[in-house]
C-alpha cells in the first residue's frame, strides 16, 4: 500500500501582539502518513491545529519547520494541485455567480472545454444533491448548507486523486449529512484518498479507516479506532438492561453485594455495567432470582468522543 500524504515534523509558529511581538506555536512537530485509498479522519478541539495543517498542505501558508509530501511531490510544488481537491472550513465564493456558473468557472480553471465543464458542473451538482431549481440562482442567496454542497462539488471538479475536506458536514441538516457521508464513502470505492477534519464524531466513526487526534498542536493519537481504544485502556464493558427489579434488590442477590458492578435504577427497571463478559451469567442469574426480566445485553466500547475528551 503506497503512502499518499507524508508529513514529517511539520511546525508552524505565528507572531502575535503589536508592540511586543511573541511567537505562538500552532503546530508542533506533526508527523504522520496517509495511505492510498483510505479515508483519514483528523480530529482536535478548536485551536488544536487542524485547519493550520490543511492550509500548510495546500500551501496557503508556509511552515516554520518540517516538510510534507503529497503523492510524492513536495508541497512547495504547486503543479501537484491539479490532482487534489480542497474544501476549506469557511469557503468564500464569488457570490454574484450562480451555482452553475461558479462550477463552470472552476472547470475552466482546470482547462476543460465548454462542453466538458458544463457536463461536469451538472453531474457534480446532482451528485451533491443540490436541487436543480437552485443551480441558476446567485450564490449570495444560498443557505449555509447549500453553499457547503457547492463547495464539495467544486472540490471534485478536477476528478482529484486526493481530497482534503475541512468540516465537510458543516451547516448540513441530518438528511444532508447522510447524503454527504454516502458521497465520501463513494470516493473511497472509486480509489480516491480522503483526508477530512470533522467535529461530528459519529460520522468519523462510520467513515474513517484511521484517525489522528491533535491536542494543542501536537499529535496525541493515531491509528484505527480499535487500536486507539486499546491504547486508552480497558474501558470496554457489557451493559445489561432489565425491568421488574431495582438496584438495591439486585445488589442483595449478587456475590459480595455486587461491589465491582455499577448498578443504576431508572423508571422502568435497572441498568448494570459489567466490567467483564464472563460475569454476565452471574448477573442474569441474580436477575432471575429477583423476578426481573432481561431487556438487553450488549457490549459497550469506548466511544470516539470519550477518547477525544481524554
Amino acid at each position: 500500500m503506497s503512502i499518499i500524504v507524508e508529513i514529517e515534523n511539520l511546525t508552524k509558529d505565528y507572531e502575535v501582539g503589536f508592540w511586543r511581538k511573541r511567537k505562538v506555536r500552532a503546530l508542533d512537530g506533526l508527523s504522520l502518513t496517509v495511505n492510498e485509498g483510505e479515508i483519514f479522519g483528523f480530529l482536535g478541539a478548536n485551536g488544536a491545529g487542524k485547519t493550520t495543517t490543511l492550509k500548510l498542505l495546500m500551501r496557503l501558508i508556509f511552515p516554520t519547520g518540517g516538510s510534507a509530501r503529497i503523492m510524492g511531490y513536495d508541497i512547495a510544488d504547486i503543479s501537484m494541485h491539479r490532482r487534489i481537491g480542497y474544501l476549506p472550513e469557511n469557503p468564500y465564493f464569488y457570490d454574484y455567480l450562480t451555482g452553475r456558473e461558479f462550477m463552470e468557472y472552476c472547470g475552466e480553471l482546470f482547462g476543460y472545454d465548454k462542453a466538458e465543464r458544463s457536463k461536469r458542473a451538472a453531474d457534480l451538482l446532482s451528485r451533491v444533491s443540490l436541487d436543480e431549481k437552485r443551480w441558476d440562482i446567485q450564490l449570495r442567496k444560498f443557505s449555509k448548507g447549500m453553499l457547503q454542497r457547492v463547495g464539495l462539488a467544486q472540490a471534485l471538479i478536477n476528478d482529484p486523486q486526493v481530497v482534503f475536506l475541512d468540516e465537510p458536514m458543516s451547516g448540513l441538516d441530518p438528511v444532508g449529512r447522510r447524503e454527504v457521508r454516502d458521497l465520501i464513502a463513494g470516493l473511497r470505492q472509486e480509489g480516491k484518498t480522503v483526508f477530512m477534519c470533522s467535529h461530528i464524531l459519529s460520522d468519523i466513526e462510520v467513515l474513517c479507516d484511521r484517525v489522528a487526534i491533535l491536542k494543542r498542536g501536537k499529535l496525541a493519537h493515531v491509528g484505527n479506532l480499535d487500536e486507539l481504544r486499546q491504547r486508552a485502556g480497558d474501558s470496554n464493558h457489557v451493559e445489561i438492561v432489565a425491568t421488574g427489579s431495582d438496584a438495591d434488590t439486585l445488589r442483595f442477590h449478587l456475590p459480595e453485594g455486587g461491589d465491582h458492578y455499577r448498578l443504576t435504577s431508572n423508571a422502568s427497571g435497572v441498568r448494570i455495567e459489567v466490567p467483564d463478559e464472563k460475569d454476565v451469567d452471574e448477573v442474569i442469574a441474580a436477575l432471575r432470582r429477583t423476578g426481573g426480566k432481561l431487556v438487553s445485553v450488549q457490549p459497550v466500547r469506548q466511544s470516539l468522543e470519550e477518547l477525544f475528551l481524554e
